[in-house]
C-alpha cells in the first residue's frame, strides 16, 4: 500500500474577479482597505490586462493539477501517492486553508514548495512560517523547498524561452549583439541587504547561468514592481533602466521576468502596458520572454526538488 504524502503548493494568489479586488488587496494590507482612488486605479489595471477574465488563478489550477501527475509518475518513489493543495497568501484556499485540507484526509508527511524559484524571508520564508504553524497545530509532519533557482531544467526553460524571443529580434532586423537583455525580478525594500538575504544573489546566479548557457554577453539586471511605501526598495527600477538604456542609443530591449514563472499582473501590466509606453515613447523595440506556467521543463523542476527534499528529510 502506498504511502500518502501532501504537497502544498504555494503562491501569492490573485482575485478571481473584478469584485474581489478589493478584499484581496485589504488582505495584502494586513486589514487596511485601499481608498478610493486606490481601487479605482487597481480595478482600471485589471481591466486593462484582462478585461474581467483573471488568468493566474486558471494558470495556478493547472500548475498544480500538471504537477501532482508528475509527481505520481515519477519512478523514484514508487511507494509514495502524491496529493497537491493549494496554499495561497492573500486569496483563498488560503495557506492555513491547504495544510487543513491535508489534515483532514489524514495526511501526515508533507513537502511545501513556493510557486518563487528565488528565496527570500521576505517572501518565501513568510508562506513556510505560516505553514509550519498549522502544521504543528494539526500534527501534519512538514519538510520545504526554499529555492530551485539553479535547477537544470528551471535555466534550461528560461534559456529557451530568451532564445526564442532573440530569433524573433534577428527576423526583425537586429543581431543578437545588439539586443540588451534585461532580466528582472519583483522588488523588495532595500532594508534585506543588512539582513543579509539571499534573493538578489540568487538572482543574479539565475542571470549568469542563462545567459552563461545561450551566450548572451549584452545583459543586466532590473527590478520592477517596488511598492508604494515610505521606505527605498531595490534598485533601478525596470522603467529607469529602460530610460537609461535609450540615452546609450540601445533600441531594442528584451525583458526576461525571471523571478516571476507565472502571468502575474506585473508581468501583463507593469511589463506589458507601462514598460512597453516607455519603450513605445523612447522609439525602441521591446519585447518580453512568454512564462512558463505550466511548461514541462518547470514541472520537471518542482517534482524533483519535492522528490530530492522528501529525499532529504528522511520522510519519504
Amino acid at each position: 500500500m502506498k504511502t500518502k504524502v501532501g504537497v502544498l503548493v504555494m503562491s501569492y494568489g490573485t482575485p478571481e474577479s473584478l469584485e474581489g479586488i478589493e478584499a484581496y488587496y485589504t488582505h495584502i494590507r494586513r486589514g487596511h482597505a485601499p481608498s478610493p482612488e486606490q481601487l479605482e486605479e487597481l480595478e482600471d489595471r485589471y481591466k486593462a490586462i484582462v478585461g474581467g477574465v483573471f488568468p493566474l488563478r486558471e494558470h495556478t489550477n493547472h500548475q498544480v493539477e500538471s504537477l501532482q501527475e508528475a509527481l505520481n509518475t515519477d519512478s523514484r518513489l514508487h511507494d509514495v501517492e502524491f496529493v497537491c493543495y493549494q496554499g495561497l497568501k492573500h486569496a483563498s484556499p488560503f495557506i492555513e486553508d491547504g495544510v487543513e485540507s491535508m489534515a483532514k484526509d489524514g495526511i501526515k508527511k508533507a513537502v511545501g514548495i513556493v510557486l518563487a524559484p528565488h528565496y527570500s524571508t521576505m517572501s518565501v520564508e513568510s508562506y513556510v512560517k505560516r505553514a509550519q504553524a498549522k502544521a504543528d497545530e494539526l500534527g501534519v509532519k512538514f519538510t520545504f523547498v526554499k529555492s530551485y533557482h539553479l535547477h537544470p531544467q528551471l535555466i534550461e526553460a528560461f534559456s529557451r524561452r530568451v532564445k526564442a524571443k532573440l530569433d524573433l529580434f534577428k527576423e526583425a532586423g537586429a543581431s543578437r549583439d545588439e539586443v540588451r537583455v534585461l532580466f528582472s525580478a519583483h522588488s523588495l525594500p532595500e532594508r534585506i541587504l543588512e539582513l543579509g538575504d539571499p534573493y538578489p544573489e540568487q538572482l543574479m546566479e539565475t542571470s549568469r547561468a542563462i545567459a552563461d548557457k545561450i551566450g548572451i554577453t549584452s545583459w543586466q539586471f532590473a527590478w520592477q514592481s517596488a511598492g508604494r511605501t515610505s521606505e527605498p526598495w531595490l534598485g533601478p527600477d525596470i522603467l529607469d533602466t529602460i530610460r537609461n538604456l535609450s540615452k546609450e542609443q540601445v533600441e531594442n530591449v528584451l525583458v526576461a521576468p525571471i523571478g516571476f514563472v507565472s502571468d502575474h499582473l506585473e508581468v501583463l501590466y507593469d511589463l506589458d502596458i507601462e514598460a512597453q509606453e516607455v519603450a513605445k515613447e523612447l522609439d525602441m523595440r521591446l519585447m518580453r520572454i512568454d512564462m512558463l506556467n505550466s511548461d514541462p521543463l518547470y514541472m520537471q523542476t518542482l517534482c524533483d526538488s519535492i522528490v530530492d527534499q522528501l529525499k532529504k528529510s528522511e520522510m519519504a
